[in-house]
């Protein structure tokens, strides 16, 4: 089965290894049939630190790191981590 990526937002860096990503997605209300904006917090492991507040990343479900810890962050302002490519080989197949 494939692996979710969401791609989210930066909100806080503040623990070790360990970046804080807020995804956005937008659902239509099943009564109003207007467009609302959902959003929800997500602990992703970020191995080297390298990830700021702001920065645009995306992260990729993988094998539960601690309780809350469950995703990994793949990519950073469009550019590939050295770390998930050393954790995800299939993910590296994919993109050649």
């Amino acid at each position: 089965m494939p692996r979710r990526v969401l791609t989210g937002r930066v909100t806080s860096d503040k623990m070790d290894k360990t970046v804080t990503v807020l995804v956005d997605r937008r659902v239509m209300h099943p009564l109003y049939k207007k467009f609302i904006r959902r959003s929800k917090n997500y602990a992703a492991h970020d191995e080297q630190n390298l990830c700021k507040i702001g920065d645009v990343v995306r992260i990729e479900e993988c094998r539960p790191i601690s309780k809350r810890k469950t995703w990994l962050v793949v990519e950073r302002n469009g550019q590939a981590l050295a770390s998930a490519a050393a954790e995800a080989p299939e993910a590296l197949a994919a993109q050649a």
